[in-house]
């Protein structure tokens, strides 16, 4: 099938390229038409439907209405998703989009639908896959040609106007000339579709070892021991794959492993990826030295990083990772918070027209803004020949020693420090004053959730109790305005609207960030809501023939399949988190089938790790989960969120918490547990459970052994 398929998309582009076909006659009334500056997406909230609204393309936004009205005209989709930070999205819109002349062609021969990918991720999860069937790769702006229904049968990614244009003209050709030719190969991508990332169950006898083994061994190969991350470019921070290398690491004492992972927190903690001033990370580098960023900040990257410095503060005691979390959240109050405890989606790469524009400097600034301070701030942040960037911009790269830098001027590490917070000071209300990079002020259910995690595991890092509240304050904000009357949640809020059905991955991060306040402290209606929401998803997506869960609800539409995912990427795959949520959970609710279909999950991937391990790191975890003794600290009594606090501050990967004030009978790991007037700590390895101890010293004792 696959042998015919790609014969088929080639000899599209053949025929495209050789046969050139004509365009067709233009019907003289719409020749004569005059195009208004405002489209249809002015009725949208997302921020990047918004920069297209007033294009003279005739724009809809994605809905069933629209794809009913190209069947009932009979005229082929261009289906054009991006988002609101992608910087080629931005060009392609001045280059094509904004042109009278491309939008004629545009409008009178297609029906135009914008998508904002995270808006409708399910959208395009479809097209992308379409794409990468038939270039071998995929990106955005992704823009892709379909049949009235849907199905695609042409697409690529970004083009320059002139052939963008060609593109136009040899489609709506080839569609009013040889529509079965334009069928075939939309069948043929139709099936295509539908045979990747296809799931079967499998049958195992258990885990093992040798199993966690096999998810390094190709992986460990392509790993930058000069600059950490992969030995490739662009490089991503992918926190996940560092999550589980640094639990790798500290199960097994591998100290190769361990150096690996430092290097990289250290390298990009101090590269231009990183934000020296405001903080926060840009999306990834351009570079093999985490120097030059996409500029653009999201925050699924920044949520995910704080997790993983979190993590790493508590087993290096590296303070340096203490300052990357702090300003990293300080950068997300400040920049990323609406009022109403959510928060936003984005921040564009581009300001006043020019990537990077706002956080980069020159020489002569620095020299003007800062005196005689200067000079040590440009060696602080390399400010040289390493830093500079191009038409005499310098980055900021924040120097590996800075016990040189003062020890050179002769001074104090604390006085170092505090003349640099000082510069920065000086510079943070200078760069305020420049035009701001785009903001995308949308907030996502799933992106939110990790959001929560993160400042939860912030807390139990450095205890900082406004971590603790701006968790609670978002997800009871969740909780209470993004609720549907069936038990579901929406995707997306903005603007007092909360609208869009949920995927899977709203689910899974939004059952992990209630686990995750329970986990804290905060209560255990979290820890109920969890369940609540977890049994509605094995209701609504859950398939008994695979064993996985499907991405999209069983209640919506359906184009061209249902999908699942399982690759872990950027963000982890929305199965392996529900299924590390699912084995949590069993802990806590011992009567359910949870722990079941989490270890068939995992079963059902174990065999690709062999040649996928940095693409299964969440599943690894799992894995980990798994051959790791199962451990259970209880805490209950009137100090138990003190006790809980202190013990926290550890590095325990492996262990499900379960605390409360008083006496709870619905968890099952609380059961016949409290002792009136006292505050005891529980530890359970493998169903066995120790005598009680009053002291955190006795319980992490215990854990040692």
């Amino acid at each position: 099938m696959l042998v015919n398929k790609r014969i088929l998309i080639q000899f599209l582009i053949v025929y495209l390229l050789l046969n050139g076909c004509a365009h067709g006659q233009v019907n003289k009334d719409k020749a004569n038409m005059k195009y208004k500056n405002t489209n249809s997406l002015i009725k949208e909230t997302s921020p990047y439907l918004l920069q297209h609204a007033h294009n003279p393309v005739n724009w809809h936004a994605w809905s069933k209405e629209i794809l009913e009205l190209a069947q009932k005209e009979n005229k082929p989709l261009i289906v054009s998703i991006g988002y609101s930070s992608c910087h080629w999205c931005h060009v392609m819109e001045h280059e094509s989009f904004e042109d009278e002349e491309v939008a004629k062609i545009m409008n009178e021969d297609f029906i135009c639908i914008k998508v904002d990918r995270e808006e409708h991720p399910d959208v395009d999860q479809i097209y992308m896959n379409a794409v990468q069937l038939i270039t071998g790769s995929g990106g955005w702006p992704l823009n892709c040609f379909a049949l009235p229904d849907g199905r695609p049968f042409y697409g690529g990614t970004y083009y320059q106007k002139q052939q963008w244009v060609s593109l136009l003209k040899q489609l709506s050709g080839l569609y009013s000339n040889d529509y079965q030719k334009i069928l075939q190969h939309a069948e043929s991508i139709e099936n295509g579709i539908k045979q990747s990332e296809f799931v079967q169950m499998q049958e195992g006898d258990g885990f093992s070892n040798a199993d966690l083994g096999r998810i390094l061994n190709n992986w460990t190969n392509h790993l930058d021991d000069e600059n950490g991350g992969p030995d490739r470019v662009p490089k991503f921070p992918l926190p996940n794959n560092y999550s589980f290398l640094m639990r790798y690491a500290d199960y097994e004492s591998n100290d190769i492993i361990v150096d690996h992972v430092k290097l990289t927190l250290n390298k990009m903690a101090n590269g231009g990826i990183y934000d020296q001033l405001g903080g926060g990370f840009a999306r990834y580098s351009t570079d093999k030295m985490w120097k030059v960023p996409h500029f653009e900040k999201m925050l699924y990257d920044n949520a995910q990083l704080v997790t993983l410095y979190s993590n790493a503060y508590k087993l290096y005691n590296n303070d340096e990772y203490k300052r990357v979390i702090v300003e990293t959240l300080d950068f997300i109050n400040r920049e990323m918070t609406n009022d109403r405890g959510l928060f936003y989606s984005a921040l564009d790469a581009d300001s006043d027209g020019e990537e990077g524009k706002y956080y980069v400097w020159k020489n002569v600034e620095i020299d003007s803004l800062l005196g005689s301070n200067a000079s040590l701030f440009k060696d602080y942040y390399q400010m040289n020949a390493l830093g500079y960037w191009e038409d005499d911009n310098y980055i900021l790269m924040r120097s590996d020693n800075i016990g040189r830098i003062a020890k050179e001027y002769k001074i104090s590490l604390a006085e170092l420090e505090s003349r640099i917070e000082e510069a920065k000071t000086i510079l943070m209300n200078y760069r305020d004053k420049r035009v701001k990079p785009g903001l995308d002020d949308k907030s996502l259910l799933s992106w939110n959730s990790m959001m929560i995690s993160a400042y939860c595991n912030a807390y139990t890092a450095l205890g900082v109790e406004a971590y603790k509240l701006n968790a609670i304050n978002a997800m009871d904000f969740i909780n209470t305005n993004m609720q549907q009357i069936d038990g579901g949640v929406w995707h997306t809020y903005k603007n007092g609207e909360s609208k869009i059905n949920a995927y899977l991955d709203d689910y899974a991060l939004l059952i992990e960030a209630n686990i995750s306040l329970y986990e804290i402290g905060a209560g255990s209606k979290y820890l109920y809501r969890a369940r609540l929401y977890t049994d509605y998803v094995i209701d609504k997506f859950y398939d008994e023939k695979s064993g996985m869960f499907y991405y999209t609800n069983i209640d919506d539409e359906v184009l061209v399949t249902r999908k699942m995912d399982f690759f872990d990427n950027v963000i982890p795959s929305s199965n392996s988190i529900l299924a590390r949520n699912l084995y949590k959970l069993s802990h806590f609710y011992e009567e359910t089938d949870y722990k079941k279909i989490s270890l068939q999950m995992l079963n059902n991937v174990i065999d690709k790790f062999r040649t996928n391990g940095s693409s299964l790191s969440n599943w690894g975890l799992l894995l980990m989960d798994e051959l790791q003794p199962k451990t259970e600290v209880v805490i209950c009594g009137e100090d138990a969120i003190e006790l809980l606090e202190d013990m926290r501050s550890n590095y325990l990967p492996n262990i499900v918490w379960a605390v409360d004030k008083e006496e709870n009978n619905e968890v099952v790991l609380l059961k016949q547990r409290f002792v009136k007037g006292k505050t005891l700590i529980y530890v359970c390895k493998n169903s066995t459970c120790q005598l009680p101890v009053e002291s955190v010293a006795e319980a992490l004792s215990i854990l040692s052994e």
